[in-house]
Parts: structure tokens; C-alpha cells; sequence
């Protein structure tokens, strides 16, 4: 599981990402303090998490997840807080870790490939400026671990409406990376015409039709703990299925994945940041799909499917579109595709948008490891403007996974 913004903003959530606010001179200073331990910063992570704002992949819980299963071995946890100096008030709260690399250091976002998006938890609303963000980012580096490199990828343009403060920083840039989404406005009902390409609107209704023939059609919401392993297990045993047939690398081929994703699962039952759904048709499951949950979004973080059960239909696409619908009736306004350049977002009707990062050596090493990262960046990006040469690279690795087994 987006050149990928999360636009937050429920009017121009995957419009190009807005300039920088400079209006006047930003004077504040900032003070950093390092924490190594998640226990240490709990009470002020769930106050921000509370009454601030973040994105859900900032969520206690789920980071708490990462921490606990899916940190590399000698990995360690680098969560910088940030203060006003005149007040003493927290400002932000991010989330980092230092690990080994290849022959060299690197401190990243507490990620370990489960977060989409990289933005701090911040403590209000208030805008930031480019100059602040500045000032902001020299206590962050002020505080930070002995490291050769600073790598932070995924940098949405802007959280719910604020402006991330990393994506201002004059050391970030364009990605490669995209993201997409819809807006879901008005009513429930016609919602998939008013939103999505004409097209996939006449689409998915006629798949609609063609799935209550054939049992009746239900979206349905793991809410019991048997219920979601029924569902977790479903999820995971088509998504396997599709990727070895596809011969692509999945992370729920990892243990330590399956074990992070079913607890989160469990444990969002309780306060609904966490969900799961099953598309059935009669009593079979045609499809699964993972979200998380915050202030009106909704993110598809993994969708799996039986592509093969019924011929001609979608299982996923109508999935997708039942789950919007199901949102728009409990008020959530808009939904996040996630990562990726997929051509099914495209086909619904999805807005995408450039998402940002950083990468920043600080030694010998970290410069030479930065110039193969952006190396191999850009040899990524002239293999995707290619069609007939990505779709041939493409080929070859699916062979060589299915020789691996």
C-alpha cells in the first residue's frame, strides 16, 4: 500500500499541494528534546493525538505496533518533541528511528513499511510558515542521534487542512512516490455517479446487479473479534494467492507482519481506528479490504481479492465503491486509495498528487549512499516513463520470484 500528497483539505484534497505561508517574519524559537521510549512520551502523544492534529498512520497504537513487531534488530527509537521556547508548550511530536544500513546509519520515519505518510503529530491547527518550519526542523537535527544520513519518505503536503511543516523544509523535494483519493460529498445515495468517471459508475452498477443474482450482495464490518479473524484470514489467504500468481513481493509473506496487522485489527474493534470488511456474495467471500480511520478519512491500506470466482466482474473495484458509500452514511468525507500508481484509481476517478521527502547525508557515507538512492531513483522514474521496458522488467522479476518459490 501514493507522486503522492495526502491533501487533507476536504475541498482540494488531491490538488497540487498550495504554496508555502511566508506571509511576514516568523520569529519563534524552538526547543527539542529526545525521547527513546515510547512509555516516556505516551501521555503527550495521545494529548496530541487528541485534541491535535494527525494522520491515522500516526495513531499510539499503530506506531506502538511498529515499535513492538517490526523494528529491525539493533534498530532504535528516535521520537523528537518539539516546544515552544517562550512558552515551553509542545508544538510536535515526531516519530523517528535510527537503524544500520548498508555499511552505514540512517535515521527514518517510524514506518518499517506499514505508514503511507510521514507527518508529525501537531498541536493545533495553526498554520506554519516556511520560516518556522526551518527553525523547527534545526532543534529536530539539534537533538538527533549520531547518524551518516536523515531519509524521510512519504511527506504529504499537508494533514487534515495544516500544513506539514516537514513539507515546507527547503531540504525536501518532489518524490516519486503518488497518492489518490475522492472527496465523498452530498448524499449516499448517487454517490458513485456524482463522484467517479462516468464509466466505472456504469460499471459498478452493472456488476451490482450481476453479483445479487447470483446470492445477493453485502458489504460487510468485522465487528467481533471472531468475525475479524474470519475476515483477516480470508484477506490474507487471497491476497498470498494473488502476488504468487503475480509473482510480486507482498510484506504479509513476513510473520512479523501478519502477527502487526491482525493485533491492530483486534485492538481497533475497541475505538474503530482499525477496520476490516468482507464483500460477500451468498455466503462466499469475494473480497477483503484493511482501513484505517481518523476525523472523516478513510485509508484502503490492503485489498485482496478472488479475481476468479465470478467471470467478468470485479470484486475489488465494487468493494472500493461499496465502502465509500458505507462511509458517505457515517459522514466520512473522503477516501484515500494510498500509495501507488495502479490504474484501477485512475479508472475510478481518483485525483492523485506528488508526495515529497527527504534526503539529507550527513557524512562521507551518507553522501555516497544518498547519491545511489537518487541514482536509483531516477532510473526508477525513466523505467516507469516507458511502458514496453517497465512491463518487460516487470515480466522477468515475476519470473525470477516464481523460480524462488
Amino acid at each position: 500500500m501514493s507522486s503522492q500528497t495526502m491533501q487533507m483539505a476536504r475541498t482540494a484534497r488531491a490538488q497540487a499541494s498550495p504554496p508555502a505561508i511566508d506571509a511576514g517574519i516568523d520569529e519563534r524559537v524552538y526547543t527539542a528534546r529526545l525521547h527513546t521510549d515510547l512509555e516516556t512520551v505516551k501521555p503527550l502523544w495521545l494529548q496530541l493525538q487528541t485534541d491535535g492534529v494527525c494522520t491515522a498512520h500516526q495513531h499510539y497504537a499503530w506506531a506502538e505496533g511498529i515499535a513492538e513487531r517490526l523494528m529491525p534488530k539493533g534498530a532504535e527509537l528516535v521520537i523528537v518533541e518539539v516546544s515552544d521556547a517562550a512558552t515551553g508548550e509542545p508544538r510536535m511530536l515526531l516519530p523517528l528511528m535510527r537503524r544500520r544500513a548498508f555499511r552505514h546509519s540512517v535515521v527514518e520515519w517510524l514506518g518499517c513499511g506499514v505508514c503511507d505518510y510521514s507527518a508529525p503529530l501537531l498541536a493545533d491547527a495553526g498554520p506554519w510558515t516556511r520560516q518556522g518550519a526551518e527553525a523547527a526542523w534545526a532543534a529536530v537535527r539539534s537533538v538527533l542521534p549520531p547518524a551518516d544520513r536523515i531519509h524521510i519518505a512519504g511527506i504529504p503536503r499537508q494533514v487534515h487542512g495544516v500544513a506539514n511543516p516537514l513539507a515546507l523544509l527547503s531540504a525536501t523535494r518532489d518524490s516519486i512516490q503518488i497518492n489518490s483519493g475522492l472527496v465523498l460529498h452530498g448524499e449516499p445515495e448517487g454517490l458513485i455517479k456524482r463522484i467517479c468517471k462516468p464509466s466505472f459508475a456504469k460499471t459498478f452498477h452493472k456488476h451490482c446487479r450481476r453479483f445479487e443474482q447470483l446470492g445477493g450482495l453485502s458489504l460487510v464490518e468485522a465487528d467481533t473479534p471472531a468475525l475479524m479473524e474470519e475476515l483477516f484470514g480470508t484477506l490474507l489467504e487471497l491476497r498470498l494467492k494473488r502476488f504468487r500468481e503475480l509473482g510480486r513481493f507482498d510484506l504479509l509473506t513476513q510473520q512479523s507482519a501478519v502477527d502487526f496487522y491482525r493485533n491492530a485489527a483486534l485492538q481497533g474493534l475497541s475505538d474503530g481506528s482499525v477496520r476490516l470488511f468482507g464483500l460477500r456474495v451468498g455466503q462466499a467471500w469475494l473480497a477483503s479490504i484493511y482501513v484505517l480511520a481518523r476525523k472523516g478519512t478513510l485509508h484502503g491500506i490492503l485489498l485482496a481479492i478472488d479475481k476468479d470466482a465470478i467471470a467478468n466482474v470485479s470484486p475489488g473495484l465494487t468493494t472500493i465503491a461499496k465502502l465509500m458509500i458505507w462511509g458517505r452514511e457515517r459522514g466520512f468525507d473522503y477516501f484515500d486509495l494510498s500509495v501507488g500508481s495502479q490504474g484501477y484509481k485512475e479508472h475510478i476517478g481518483a485525483a492523485s498528487s506528488v508526495l515529497a521527502e527527504i534526503c539529507e547525508p550527513l557524512t562521507v557515507r551518507g553522501w555516497g549512499a544518498n547519491a545511489a538512492i537518487l541514482f536509483r531513483s531516477r532510473a526508477e522514474l525513466y523505467v516507469r516513463s516507458r511502458p514496453r521496458l517497465l512491463k518487460a522488467i516487470q515480466g522477468t522479476a515475476r519470473r525470477l520470484r516464481r523460480l524462488k518459490g
